[in-house]
């Protein structure tokens, strides 16, 4: 059997705040309302850079997560030909990659083929 006026008593503040405490809450929940803003909006590639002419990097689709895929010269060419041979995702976005940094997908390192550029 409830007890007279128990609700009362068990939903009642201690206290109120004071002006000062709600003003810090406030200025709190403000400042962490901007901080998760600004991790969402700026962009997070400010770490990654061009490939040098003749290079390649792209992360694909690893066994555990991304997996960077980097190579320059004939190591670069050497991926890319062995990309090309396959029509999968992984190797799709390799030889996307091959082709904007102009490396040839044909061939094999040091063969006929090595020297040529896509453009």
């Amino acid at each position: 059997m409830p007890l007279e006026g128990h609700w009362q008593t068990v939903n009642t503040p201690l206290r109120t705040l004071t002006a000062r405490e709600r003003n810090v809450v406030i200025a709190v929940l403000a400042v962490t309302a901007v901080a998760i803003l600004g991790l969402l909006l700026i962009p997070s590639d400010e770490g990654r850079t061009r490939a040098a002419e003749g290079c390649i990097y792209t992360v694909v689709a690893g066994r555990t997560g991304g997996e960077p895929v980097h190579g320059c010269g004939a190591e670069a060419e050497a991926i890319c030909a062995h990309a090309a041979q396959f029509s999968d995702p992984r190797a799709d976005a390799i030889v996307a990659e091959c082709r904007a940094q102009g490396v040839a997908t044909t061939g094999e390192p040091g063969g006929p083929f090595s020297a040529k550029r896509i453009r």
